[in-house]
């Protein structure tokens, strides 16, 4: 009986969840202290400084909290409107469930047009 050669094992590239989960925490974690805008896959949208990433929430102060239904005026504007006039902050601290953020950016970085 001849030995049959197996091809050599490769390494998994994917990351775990738990370390691509770390490296989100890092990611916005470097923006700890700044204003960011955070979409969510609900009705409301977030505009506030990051404070923090704790468990599986994340942290701002000093936030507005936006209820889309709320409002005749579309995302992009009312964004635009909180960066000319300012963030018109209606909760001292608002903890975000990781799970329902679509995406994120620093307010400073949102484009006028």
């Amino acid at each position: 009986m001849s030995k049959v050669a197996l091809p050599p094992k490769r390494k998994n590239k994917k990351t775990s969840g738990a370390k691509g989960f770390d490296d989100e925490v890092a990611g916005i974690l470097r923006h700890r202290g700044q204003v960011v805008v955070v979409d969510t896959d609900s009705d409301y949208l977030y505009i506030g400084k990051l404070l923090g990433v704790s468990g599986s929430f994340i942290t701002l102060e000093e936030a507005d909290v936006h209820d889309r239904r709320e409002s005749a005026s579309m995302n992009e504007k009312y964004v635009l409107e909180s960066k000319k006039y300012g963030v018109r902050s209606n909760r001292r601290e608002v903890h975000i469930r990781f799970q329902r953020i679509v995406s994120y950016s620093l307010l400073e970085d949102v484009i006028d047009y």
